[in-house]
């Protein structure tokens, strides 16, 4: 719900348990007032800017009030969230309120992913002007099924000369100056995702990548809490972009209190706007909660089902199958034969999808060479994947398929037919990574000529699943297609072709699985989930690692969003050996599939798989919209950690626990406490055994203090009264 209050020209956006609340003051500048918990009455609001302004002149000290969106240059100094340069020269804005509206449903942001419209959605658009030209509108939504709101700005040039944005954030967000603590989600590859948090310091501190992708070293995410925040309590507000290129955002601890800013990294930004053109920032996500990082956490992965994954595949009766990846059995070393001898082992341990990765299209026999030349390898598939996808259903198998549609390699057909679709800066020597080049998607013949020929592809046969990977950073940035002025646009209009490119394939081939890859997890964003319902979390598989990848990830993502695989042992990134249960919590935990050479496995062995399969074809519904309790965290050596997930009504729960909490010592029990259920229901679990609901919830089930390398344990249980 929005409501204004005409008479004192205050704001307040309400969601079912928060409460976001601006006002315009008497020199027409849009303060923010408050952003937590919500209270019986909008006037009941505490005011944020009171406590700036005391003994002091507001009109003289801009950079001590909390600025709802900030601009540089007319006394506010600190981080700005929008930078105009005017035709001579200036960098200076003056924004003030002009108006506003308020309209049911979503605002639209052209060519931007964004959470989607709802029955329930209203959006409000503040428009605030400078004097010399520009007009920023400021877009919220407000979604009351679950206490997310959404925020965006559109840039338009009102003056009478072009003028270039040199910074455009989604959001700016001033607080008091509290004790916070700083979460972000960070890393490298093969660890991406893990969380680190520490007291916010005086100064800037940014998080952020220029390299044209969000990165493995940091997540578009972060979360200011108080210092007494747990799973189950403590302020928290957590911010993620809808956006898949380079990003920052900074928080600022200053004597004025803290801000945060973010949005498109402002390194080589550089946006033109000529008189009446228009530039809309990506979207940014927030969400408070007052009870913990936890609660937090379920909100995101609420609004990210319901409102950003592709629909189509978010109802409960749609199941994803089970899939095997060639790649860790076979790397480039393959042909058909050996590929049918992997399916019909995958299939008599009842997997359902055969994934083909890297390796399959002319002339690919190693890294060097053929990417942007997606035609079937004659020598390795002599059918062609028609007929590879033929011999798969023959046997009940569906066939997947690997692409890396933004590559271009040297030595291919693409590359000496068009050399010049390949980022270079002229004069300038290629710069290689992985012996490949980066497409220059910002060009819309580029994106053309990359969608004919995977929708040739797709259109030969009935493949069932895509992988879509990306192995590089963008590099020797600039496109043969725009003028020197305009270079600064490159980077986000790469964007906007991934996202065309991703628009295309999944309104042609709207039954297709789309999981998108970048080197692992270095684009696992909300801007990918808006197409594709499902990300590869990280190359690393192993189980231990995965403790706390899958925890970091999870802090904003549901879980199955994660790509999430069962593989062999030694683990092919760390070497280190982990027991089969270990390995099938982590990847049942999300999207579940398998990465090995199951033609090494015995009958016996691959009997050991099914059951695992089983139970997650039989509990899917609930391991994709059950509501995620992270009961511990992983530990410093990553040997343990516990997650459980409970039906939104309490009705059945799926318990993991991996690790060292298992290792009972001697006549102690060590026991496993729950959340999510209810207390005055019994729950039965797959022995017969029966609990209540306030035992679980206080004395936990018991753990059965196994020994041995990684040693894990699963229950599934049921309420029965």
């Amino acid at each position: 719900m929005i409501v204004f209050n005409e008479a004192e020209k205050i704001f307040t956006l309400f969601t079912p348990h928060t409460c976001y609340q601006m006002k315009v003051d008497a020199q027409d500048r849009l303060l923010h007032t408050w952003y937590g918990r919500r209270p019986e009455n909008a006037a009941d609001c505490p005011d944020f800017s009171e406590t700036r302004v005391t003994h002091l002149d507001p009109g003289c000290w801009p950079d001590l009030l909390p600025l709802e969106y900030s601009a540089p240059g007319v006394g506010d100094n600190r981080v700005p969230a929008v930078v105009p340069e005017y035709a001579d020269g200036t960098e200076a804005a003056e924004l003030l309120y002009a108006g506003y509206s308020i309209q049911k449903g979503k605002y639209a942001l052209p060519g931007l992913p964004a959470f989607r419209a709802s029955d329930e959605a209203e959006s409000l658009c503040i428009t605030l002007r400078d004097a010399a030209g520009l007009e920023t509108a400021l877009w919220y939504a407000v979604y009351a099924d679950c206490d997310v709101i959404t925020r965006a700005a559109v840039f338009t040039n009102r003056g009478g000369a072009p003028l270039t944005l040199r910074k455009a954030g989604s959001f700016c967000l001033d607080m008091p100056g509290w004790p916070l603590d700083l979460l972000t989600l960070d890393g490298a590859w093969a660890g991406e995702r893990t969380v680190h948090r520490a007291p916010l310091r005086p100064g800037e501190q940014t998080i952020g990548s220029v390299k044209g992708v969000p990165g493995h070293g940091h997540s578009p995410s972060a979360v200011l809490c108080t210092p007494d925040a747990t799973e189950t309590g403590g302020e928290c507000w957590g911010v993620t972009l809808v956006y898949s290129g380079s990003f920052a955002l900074t928080a600022e601890q200053c004597e004025a209190g803290t801000r945060i800013v973010g949005g498109v990294h402002p390194y080589h930004f550089a946006w033109t706007l000529a008189p009446g053109e228009t530039f809309a920032t990506p979207e940014a996500a927030f969400v408070y909660s007052d009870t913990g990082l936890g609660e937090m956490s379920r909100r995101f992965h609420r609004a990210i089902r319901a409102h950003l994954l592709p629909p189509r595949w978010t109802r409960r009766d749609r199941k994803r199958p089970v899939l095997i990846n060639s790649w860790e059995a076979f790397y480039f070393d393959f042909d058909e034969e050996r590929l049918m001898e992997l399916a019909r082992a995958a299939r008599r341990a009842g997997i359902d999808l055969f994934v083909l990765d890297d390796g399959w299209f002319v002339g690919r026999k190693a890294e060097t060479t053929s990417l942007g030349d997606w035609r079937a390898d004659p020598e390795k598939l002599p059918d062609g994947l028609p007929g590879l996808c033929r011999r798969m259903n023959e046997i009940g198998m569906e066939l997947g398929i690997w692409v890396e549609p933004e590559a271009i390699s040297p030595d291919s057909d693409l590359f000496r037919a068009h050399p010049d679709w390949a980022l270079v800066i002229p004069g300038r020597r290629p710069f290689e990574i992985r012996n490949q080049y980066t497409l220059d998607f910002s060009r819309p013949e580029v994106v053309d000529g990359i969608w004919q020929q995977l929708d040739a592809m797709l259109s030969s046969c009935p493949i069932r699943y895509l992988k879509w990977d990306m192995n590089r950073g963008l590099a020797t940035v600039y496109s043969a297609a725009l003028p020197a002025a305009r270079q600064g646009e490159v980077y986000h209009r790469y964007v906007l072709g991934v996202y065309e490119l991703q628009r295309r394939l999944t309104e042609a081939y709207p039954d297709l699985l789309v999981e998108n890859c970048a080197g692992g997890g270095a684009r696992f964003d909300c801007g990918m989930l808006y197409y594709t319902p499902q990300i590869w979390t990280s190359d690393n598989t192993d189980a231990r690692a995965r403790l706390s990848i899958q925890y970091g990830t999870s802090m904003i993502y549901p879980c199955e969003t994660m790509g999430a695989h069962f593989s062999s042992i030694p683990n092919h990134c760390t070497g280190h050996l982990s027991s089969m249960d270990a390995r099938m919590a982590l990847a049942l935990s999300g999207t579940f599939g398998f990465e090995l050479d199951l033609t090494k496995y015995s009958e016996e062995e691959l009997a050991q798989l099914t059951p695992f399969i089983d139970w997650f074809h039989a509990h899917n519904a609930l391991l994709r919209s059950g509501e995620l309790y992270r009961l511990t965290p992983p530990t410093a050596d990553n040997l343990g950690a516990a997650w459980c997930f409970a039906a939104p009504d309490a009705g059945e729960a799926a318990v993991f626990c991996v690790g060292s909490a298992l290792a009972g010592r001697g006549e102690r029990c060590p026991r496993l406490a729950l959340r999510g259920l209810d207390e005055n229901a019994v729950y039965e679990d797959e022995e017969g055994r029966r609990y209540t609901g306030f035992a679980l919830q206080t004395f936990g089930l018991p753990l059965p203090g196994t020994m041995g390398q990684t040693p894990a344990a699963k229950w599934y249980l049921r309420r029965v009264e």
